[in-house]
C-alpha cells in the first residue's frame, strides 16, 4: 500500500512538473510575425522576459509553455523587428525642428516666405535653416543672398541646402566667418559670381561660418535628441546610425540613455577628426546595450545635387567640373591606417565614381585581406562598372529614396551611360553580399517605408516612373526588410543581438497596421505603425 500511494505522489509531482508554466513578462499572441531569421520564418507568437525574446512559436505553445500578467492579442496583425536606419542624422533631425524648414519647397520665393514666417513667430538672433533643393524649382540655379540682405540686414541668416553641402548664408553670416571673394578652403568652394559673393558655401566652405556660429548648449542638445527619438518611435525605427557626431554629442546621449530618458538605440559613428581620432583609439571600443562606439564617419567628396560629388569626368551639364574631395586622399589613407590596427570601422562617405574608386582602393590596401571587418562605403552612389567587383570586402550602406529623389536631375549632371552605374541597389548586394538600408533622414523624410517601398518599386509618391527607375537595380520584399533590420544590424556588428525576432535577442519589434510583405505595393508608404517595442516596452 505504502509503495502504491509512492508512486501515485511520483505521478502527481511529475503531471505537475509537465504542466508548470514559465514566467514571462510579456506574450504577445496571434500576429503574422516575419522574424527575419536565416530562413525568413514566420510564427504567430513569441514570450519575453527581462527585454529579451526568450520563446518563439504558434499561439498554442507560447501559451502551454509561459504564463504572463502582460499580453498582447495581435489580431492578425503583421509584426516585424524594429526598422534599424543604417544612415541618418538622429540628432540633426532634433536640431532641425528647431529651424526653419525648407524641406518640400517649390520655388525661392516660398523658402523666403518661410524665413519671414519663422523669423516673426520666434524672432531668433540668428536664423537657421534647412532643406532647400534647387533642383525641384522653376529656375535650377543656386539662390543668391541678395534679397536676404535686404531683409536681415543684421541678423547672420544660414540656410542648408538639403543634402547638407551647400548652404545660402547673407551677408550678416559671411562676415561672421570674414568670408570675401577671396577665400579659399581646401575641399570646399566659395562661389563667387562677377566678381561678388552670391552668399553660397560649398562642402568645406560651410565651416568658414559654421565655426563662428553659435553653439548649441546641452539643453539644445537634449530637447534635439528627446525630439527626434519621439519622431523615430512612431515611425518604428528602434536604432539609429547617426552618421558624424561630435564627442561631446556622443557623452550627452550616453548619460541620457543612462538615466532612462533616451531610449533609442544608437549606433555612433564619430566625426572624423585627428582629435577624435586620438581619443577614440585611445579609448577603445565602447559598448552598451543601446550606445556602440566603435565607428568613425569620413567624408570622401560632396554631393550629386551641389555637383560636390568627385567624378572621374566632367560634369555633363557643368563642362570641365569635376566635383571636389572633402577629405584628400592622403588624410584619407593615413586615418584608414590607423584605424585598420584597431577594432574601430571606417565607414566613408562616397558619392562620385572617382570618390568611390578611391575610397575602395584605399579600404582593400590598408585591410589587406581581412574578411570581417565591415568597413562601409556610406552611399556607394555612382559606380563604375569594373569597380563593384572592388565591393567583395566592402560593405555598401545605401540609401534608396536617393534614387527616387534624385532621377528627375541625376541623368542631367552623368549622361545616359553613366546613369547606368548611380543608384545600383541590386548591383551592390550581389557584389557584396549584403546591403545596410537607411533613409538619411533629414536630407530625406524619416520614414522607412518610403526607404522600403522605393528599393522595391524605384518610384516616387505618384508611381512615377511607370514601370519604376532603372528597375533592373530594384530589390525584393525580403532584400529590403533585410536590408533594414538584420543586415543593417549585421554592419553594426549587432546581429546576434538584434535585427531579428529569435530567442535571445533584444525584443524590439514593431505592430503595422498593414503587411508589408503582401501589401499592394502603392500602399507601402501608407503604412502605419500601430506600436513600437523596445526590450518589450511599448514606447
Amino acid at each position: 500500500m505504502i509503495k502504491r500511494l509512492l508512486s501515485i505522489l511520483l505521478l502527481i509531482t511529475i503531471f505537475s512538473c509537465q504542466n508548470e508554466k514559465q514566467n514571462a513578462d510579456l506574450i504577445v499572441r496571434n500576429a503574422n510575425i516575419y522574424t527575419v531569421n536565416d530562413n525568413f520564418n514566420k510564427a504567430e507568437a513569441f514570450a519575453v522576459k527581462d527585454g529579451k525574446i526568450i520563446a518563439i512559436g504558434t499561439t498554442s505553445e507560447i501559451e502551454k509553455q509561459y504564463q504572463t500578467a502582460e499580453s498582447i492579442e495581435v489580431e492578425g496583425k503583421t509584426i516585424v523587428p524594429g526598422f534599424i536606419d543604417a544612415h541618418c542624422h538622429f540628432l540633426g533631425l532634433g536640431f532641425n525642428q528647431q529651424a526653419v524648414d525648407l524641406v518640400g519647397t517649390k520655388s525661392f520665393d516660398e523658402m523666403i516666405k518661410r524665413v519671414l514666417d519663422f523669423q516673426n513667430e520666434k524672432n531668433n538672433d540668428y536664423i537657421m535653416g534647412r532643406g532647400w533643393d534647387q533642383n525641384a524649382w522653376g529656375e535650377k540655379n543656386f539662390p543668391n543672398k541678395a534679397l536676404l540682405d535686404k531683409l536681415y540686414p543684421n541678423t547672420p541668416v544660414a540656410l542648408r541646402r538639403i543634402d547638407g553641402h551647400a548652404t545660402l548664408c547673407n551677408q550678416a553670416a559671411l562676415d561672421l566667418g570674414n568670408v570675401t571673394v577671396n577665400s579659399t578652403v581646401e575641399g570646399g568652394e566659395v562661389e563667387v559670381v562677377n566678381g561678388k559673393l552670391t552668399g553660397i558655401l560649398i562642402d568645406n566652405a560651410q565651416s568658414l561660418v559654421m565655426n563662428r556660429w553659435p553653439k548649441p548648449s546641452r539643453q539644445d542638445h537634449v530637447n534635439a535628441l528627446l525630439e527626434a527619438q519621439r519622431i523615430c518611435f512612431n515611425l518604428g525605427i528602434t536604432t539609429v546610425d547617426d552618421a558624424g557626431l561630435s564627442k561631446n554629442a556622443i557623452e550627452i546621449i550616453d548619460s541620457l540613455q543612462n538615466t532612462g530618458d533616451l531610449k533609442m538605440r544608437i549606433y555612433a559613428m564619430v566625426s572624423h577628426s585627428q582629435d577624435n581620432l586620438d581619443y577614440y583609439l585611445n579609448k577603445g571600443v565602447y559598448k552598451t546595450e543601446r550606445l556602440n562606439v566603435r565607428s568613425f564617419k569620413v567624408y570622401g567628396d560632396g554631393a550629386l545635387g551641389s555637383r560636390g560629388a568627385m567624378l572621374k569626368e566632367p560634369y555633363s551639364d557643368k563642362p570641365g567640373h569635376l566635383g571636389l574631395l572633402v577629405t584628400d586622399l592622403e588624410t584619407m589613407k593615413k586615418s584608414a591606417e590607423r584605424i585598420a590596427n584597431s577594432e574601430f570601422q571606417m565607414n566613408t562617405h562616397a558619392i562620385g565614381d572617382s570618390a568611390n574608386r578611391a575610397v575602395l582602393e584605399i579600404y582593400n590596401k590598408v585591410l589587406k585581406g581581412k574578411n570581417d571587418r565591415r568597413w562601409r562605403v556610406e552611399h556607394a552612389q555612382i559606380v563604375s562598372p569594373k569597380d563593384f567587383e572592388l565591393y567583395k570586402n566592402v560593405m555598401p550602406s545605401i540609401q534608396p529614396t536617393h534614387a527616387t529623389s534624385d532621377m528627375y536631375w541625376a541623368e542631367d549632371r552623368l549622361g545616359e551611360e553613366r546613369i547606368k552605374g548611380a543608384y545600383a541597389n541590386k548591383q551592390l548586394l550581389e557584389a557584396y553580399g549584403k546591403v545596410a538600408l537607411g533613409t538619411d533622414f533629414p536630407v530625406e523624410r524619416v520614414s522607412p517605408f518610403l526607404t522600403f517601398f522605393a528599393a522595391v518599386s524605384r518610384q516616387d509618391l505618384e508611381q512615377y516612373p511607370e514601370g519604376g527607375f532603372q528597375m533592373e537595380n530594384a530589390l525584393s520584399r525580403e532584400e529590403a526588410l533585410k536590408g533594414m533590420t538584420i543586415w543593417a544590424a549585421y554592419s553594426n556588428f549587432e546581429e546576434d543581438e538584434k535585427g531579428s525576432i529569435e530567442v535571445g535577442k533584444f525584443a524590439d519589434f514593431i505592430i503595422l497596421d498593414k503587411d508589408i510583405m503582401t501589401v499592394e505595393a502603392k500602399e507601402i508608404p501608407n503604412i502605419k505603425v500601430l506600436k513600437t517595442f523596445v526590450n518589450g516596452e511599448v514606447q
